[in-house]
């Protein structure tokens, strides 16, 4: 049996497969909450010979000031430094923060954009999720529609059910 809800919030570190549409689909993964040391987490990588590290587990990524930053930005550096393949799961308002980092160009690093839309069931047919720049024109060459009916198909979809398989190692 898999982590509860309630386990999710209260673990630092498990491992799993990663179920989600990314690149990494499939592949044995170590999760991580929060900020933790670059040794820590290798000491579990190795130990169940995983090269792919998901970072902001549980929503975790969250930095206020610049001291939190640096933390992210030397476990993540770090760890790309050392081969790993790294997921940094995100909410949508630090796309510019993380582009800032440079994380996204070692061909190691995997942005997770994570857009909160509670209810999504209660939305209409019509319902239209659009890719926006800051303003017109400021940086993008346009916008991207996409019919929520569209995005929510089958094989975009991940299941809270599909997540049973992972193992708390703290």
């Amino acid at each position: 049996m898999g982590l509860s809800t309630e386990e999710r919030q209260d673990v630092i570190y498990f491992i799993g497969t990663e179920v989600e549409q990314t690149p990494e689909f499939g592949n044995e993964t170590l999760f991580v909450v929060g900020v933790q040391p670059v040794d820590e987490i290798v000491v579990r990588a190795t130990a169940h010979q995983i090269n792919h590290i998901y970072l902001g587990t549980s929503q975790s990524f969250h930095p206020a000031d610049i001291g939190e930053w640096n933390m992210w930005h030397k476990m993540i550096t770090g760890l790309l430094a050392k081969g790993y393949k790294i997921t940094l799961d995100f909410k949508v308002e630090y796309v510019e923060d993380v582009i800032a980092n440079r994380w996204n160009e070692f061909h190691k690093f995997v942005p997770m954009i994570s857009v909160v839309i509670p209810n999504i069931r209660d939305l209409n047919y019509n319902t239209t999720i659009k890719i926006d720049d800051k303003t017109w024109g400021h940086s993008n060459p346009g916008v991207w529609c996409y019919s929520l009916h569209e995005m929510t198909k089958k094989d975009n979809f991940t299941s809270w059910d599909d997540y049973p398989e992972d193992t708390r190692i703290d």
